[in-house]
């Protein structure tokens, strides 16, 4: 074999073996990043077992509310029903409409409990001693109309018939105007905010976008790719969510799939200013972003620096002080049945 063909030979082998380094460096660079393993403890002398971290999409249930926010004058239209005789508790659900809903407006009785002299939606084994009816005036489907407001007074009427109770009903005009204005007021405060974490390189998996949300006490929520951040109170909507495509936490084999994007968002009216969570989301933002290679972009994919973020939060404060002063605070239930 000539030296000329022995040096094409090695060329040929050089080429070959950077063309399969490539290659594999390639691929490591497109596999989604993976949670960190966690090692069990070994023996003395026994090389340690990489274990892959199980994540329970289960875990944990967020508690469930113990009662809805009750019938309220400042965002229902109400109509007492007044009563000769105690009503059992039993006989008033039983008149309860079938539905819940006027149109598109959540629809409420209330019982006045004999015992305990408060409102509340009818229970057996108590006794009631008046009603209320109420339907609500606004949400984020719009204000009550005139079509709404009459099923309402045709399902008040008949619970009123059924306990054998008179029922007074708001004249429909001003209640509608009221819903109006209040819609308008709530159009133009109602804030939800969305970030978007993206990857600057390596996609990731849904494992290791849970572990790192995790450091910052998000769970597991009840639908896959949904993860959230618990409100300190039970019972209230989450404070922050963190959710990616649905089809990678739902995939065969998840730790293949790769995510390149996620959201994080704030539903302003829903949370409670005390509990601090747009400081919270910004943390949250900027330590994702940077524990995970990623950059914080808005909608038109700019990114977003962190005096940017600044600036959202002190437009916020402002947007607190003018939900308070309408007694429609963050948070109260309130504001969270009116911006629902």
């Amino acid at each position: 074999m000539s030296g000329f063909t022995v040096g094409v030979a090695i060329l040929g082998g050089l080429v070959l073996a950077v063309l399969v380094a490539w290659n594999a460096w390639t691929t490591r660079q497109l596999k989604p990043r993976q949670a960190d393993q966690a090692l069990p403890r070994n023996e003395p002398g026994e090389e340690p077992v990489p274990v892959e971290p199980v994540f329970d999409a289960e875990e944990p249930p967020l508690p469930m509310p113990e009662k809805k926010p009750g019938l309220d004058a400042l965002i229902d239209a109400l109509a007492p029903i007044a009563v000769e005789h105690p009503v059992a508790g039993e006989a008033a659900m039983a008149a309860l409409p079938a539905t819940r809903r006027a149109g598109s407006k959540p629809f409420a009785v209330e019982g006045l409990n004999e015992a305990t002299q408060q409102w509340e939606v009818p229970q057996a084994g108590q006794r009631y001693t008046a009603f209320q009816a109420g339907v609500q005036l606004a949400n984020r489907t719009g204000a009550l109309n005139e079509i709404e407001f009459s099923e309402f007074v045709v399902k008040a009427q008949a619970f009123a018939d059924a306990v054998n109770g008179a029922a007074e009903f708001p004249d429909m005009l001003p209640e509608v105007a009221r819903a109006r204005e209040l819609d308008q007021f709530a159009g133009g405060h109602d804030a939800q905010l969305s970030f978007t974490l993206r990857a600057r390189n390596a996609a990731w998996s849904p494992g290791y976008v849970q572990q790192n949300a995790s450091r910052f006490g998000f769970v597991a929520g009840a639908i896959p790719g949904r993860l959230v951040l618990p409100s300190s109170q039970a019972g209230n909507p989450p404070l922050l969510v963190l959710s990616f495509d649905s089809h990678a936490a739902l995939s065969e084999d998840p730790a293949q799939s790769a995510i390149r994007e996620v959201s994080l968002s704030l539903d302003v009216p829903q949370v409670p200013r005390g509990e601090q969570p747009f400081a919270r989301m910004r943390d949250a933002a900027i330590g994702l972003a940077a524990g995970m290679d990623g950059a914080i972009i808005d909608d038109n994919g700019q990114v977003i620096a962190a005096e940017g973020l600044d600036v959202v939060g002190a437009d916020l404060e402002m947007l607190y002080d003018t939900l308070e002063s309408r007694d429609l605070a963050a948070g109260s239930p309130q504001a969270r049945r009116l911006f629902s």
